[in-house]
């Protein structure tokens, strides 16, 4: 194990899990992930490309999604909500790529402090259309590099951008990693990628404009069937000691933390408390709270 910055765990899931490819804006508090990406990637052959604006990167990542690559922007609030027409494209196109959000406070500029007000846009589409991006949030630098790992799998098994969501305080703590990837997971074929059509390939088209009568709407029901097999194979979380609760504390990432000590104390007093962390927030673990 060895004491590691949480962007930085971020950094090291990605490349571990075979992203070579990086497209990004500064802006604080993430500004670790690409300093580090700058740095390594082009060591392994990767490509590390400091966009001219946040509109960029996410149009780069489309791009480099739909040649079938693993590719990761990353930003925080204002600069993700620069973002939301590209992430709706890739969405509506069905392209894979990850996004990692370490959120701070707004609204507008906002600060560099901590925050979770990025939820509701993360797990209701932020941008224009009917959408869902699968959404997972880590609450400690070890579940930062294995979730941000797990995410690349996520968008290929369903070729469909996934959101880390983090925040300031995630980011830039500093606690023990162990570098090991979560098991393997069993991945469809890239045969939709844009790779050319050396040797006969046959021609494939990626878009997400659909203008033929019932065209657009035959394409929104296909990615609700998707969504719908989201919420069935891909729900995470972590219960402690709810089965006899008569309060249920519900919170993620750095919130969960401080729920868990509350939790753990009201226990201590004798008062039957339980908590529900939710990792994956879209597809959110409705059954559990039932």
């Amino acid at each position: 194990r060895k004491m590691v910055k949480g962007n930085e765990a971020v950094a090291m899931g990605a490349m571990d899990a075979g992203c070579k490819y990086y497209f990004g804006y500064p802006i604080t508090p993430q500004n670790e992930i690409p300093e580090y990406l700058s740095r390594e990637l082009p060591k392994i052959g990767g490509v590390f490309l400091q966009a001219e604006s946040e509109i960029a990167a996410i149009n780069m990542l489309l791009g480099a999604g739909s040649s079938g690559v693993r590719a990761m922007t990353s930003s925080s609030s204002p600069g993700i909500s620069l973002k939301q027409e590209g992430i709706s494209y890739m969405a509506g196109s069905e392209v894979p790529g990850v996004i990692v959000n370490m959120s701070r406070s707004s609204p507008g500029l906002g600060g560099i402090s901590a925050s979770q007000g990025d939820y509701w846009q993360a797990v209701k589409g932020g941008g224009h259309g009917d959408y869902h991006l699968i959404v997972l949030a880590p609450h400690s630098v070890q579940e930062l590099y294995t979730l941000t790992a797990r995410a690349f799998d996520y968008a290929d098994k369903y070729r469909n951008p996934v959101m880390v969501l983090g925040d300031a305080v995630l980011g830039q703590m500093k606690e023990p990693l162990l570098r090991e990837l979560p098991p393997p997971m069993d991945l469809p074929s890239k045969d939709w990628a844009l790779t050319g059509r050396r040797g006969g390939r046959p021609q494939n088209v990626i878009k997400s404009l659909y203008l033929d009568d019932g065209e657009l709407e035959k394409h929104i029901w296909k990615l609700v069937e998707k969504y719908e097999r989201v919420k069935k194979e891909a729900v995470l979380y972590e219960t402690k000691q709810v089965e006899d609760a008569d309060l249920i504390l519900v919170a993620f990432g750095t919130a969960a933390r401080i729920c868990k000590t509350s939790q753990r104390m009201a226990r201590d007093l004798g008062l039957p408390v339980g908590l529900v962390r939710p990792i994956s927030l879209y597809p959110f673990p409705e059954e559990v709270l039932r």
